[in-house]
């Protein structure tokens, strides 16, 4: 006797397959064609696809990209302006990422805040730490979008939406903006970017800011320490299955063997973060963790040789149990805990 799923179920194994299918052919092509950051496109599909269980419509798919575009050119003429004088560098910084908090903090913008955020944490870190990119951080980042948006299509093609599922749309949380969260976030995100640029570490510089941005759109530190930490956990496990993951690759190192290794796990946890439920945000962190070490594993950039995978790891702990312990000093105490989206 079969038992008939809910179509709210249906729509998350619809939505978690889109994910896994993007992920996973995207991934596999840019290692293919020798991308120097292999997981931006599959992370910018990702979170297209996380955004809604409906393809974006074209007008709102160019928008988002050429929001993207635009945040990624002025980050550029930033970094080559005043990359060498720090004090009005970290100041347009801060005023960007207070921007990107405020909107989050408000509901609105989708998965185009966060990714405007990446953004803003790549294109500096990658024009100063390593200069050799600084000239063809745009061409990765175009690559990265289109890429992502072309994806995104795919995977609808693939597994399209029924045209007559009744699935209820998941209610947008309008809210005032939480300028002092916000204002708290910024400087927890702006600390951990300028201990990546004087460290002069690359590896570390992807991993730390993007893991912080990511945990600081999840984090509800007034809901319980026991949810902060278990937070921190399901991130870490990101970290954990990228280790396992490029340990795998090793026994057997091919393309074939990466999409096979990348689907397996974004089924694992892109059908969680494709769900409804309050911890869905949290399921997409630990994707968002997971795409960028496996990427760097494989990645030709300096310093992503196999034996730094255990500093990696150690590097996302600390961003996040940095993340974790700034928050609860410097987020404002409310009686009412808000979330805000990944």
């Amino acid at each position: 006797m079969s038992i008939e799923r809910s179509p709210a179920v249906e729509a998350q194994k619809r939505q978690g397959l889109r994910v896994a299918l993007a992920v996973s052919v995207g991934f596999t092509l840019a290692v293919h064609a020798g991308a120097i950051v292999p997981f931006l496109g599959p992370l910018f599909a990702a979170q297209f696809l996380l955004g809604s269980s409906r393809p974006m419509p074209f007008g709102k798919t160019v928008g988002a990209a050429v929001v993207i575009l635009i945040a990624g050119m002025a980050m550029m003429v930033l970094t080559n302006v005043l990359g060498d004088r720090p004090a009005p560098f970290l100041l347009i910084l801060g005023l960007t990422y207070f921007a990107c908090f405020a909107a989050q903090s408000t509901g609105k913008g989708g998965p185009a805040v966060f990714l405007v955020l990446v953004v803003s944490i790549i294109v500096p870190l990658l024009g100063i730490l390593n200069k050799e990119l600084a000239n063809s951080i745009l061409s990765i980042l175009v690559a990265g979008v289109l890429s992502g948006t072309v994806l995104m299509w795919f995977a609808h093609a693939v597994f399209p939406e029924p045209l007559s599922g009744n699935v209820e749309a998941a209610p947008i949380d309008r809210r005032p903006p939480a300028l002092l969260r916000a204002l708290a976030n910024t400087v927890i995100l702006l600390g951990s970017v300028v201990i990546c640029l004087t460290s002069d570490n690359l590896t570390a510089a992807a991993v730390i800011p993007i893991t912080v941005a990511s945990l600081l759109g999840q984090l509800d530190i007034a809901a319980s320490a026991r949810t902060a930490i278990g937070l921190v956990l399901v991130n870490l496990f990101g970290g954990v299955l990228a280790s396992v993951a490029y340990a795998a690759l090793s026994l057997r190192p091919n393309l074939l063997s990466i999409f096979l290794i990348v689907l397996i796990v974004v089924l694992l946890i892109g059908g969680r973060a494709a769900g409804r439920s309050r911890n869905a945000p949290v399921f997409a962190g630990a994707l968002t963790i997971f795409l960028i070490l496996f990427g760097l594993g494989v990645s030709p950039l300096p310093g992503s040789a196999a034996e730094s995978f255990a500093t990696r790891i150690v590097y996302v702990a600390a961003a996040l149990i940095y993340a974790l312990l700034f928050a609860a000093i410097l987020w404002p105490r409310t009686g009412e805990a808000k979330r805000m989206p990944a």
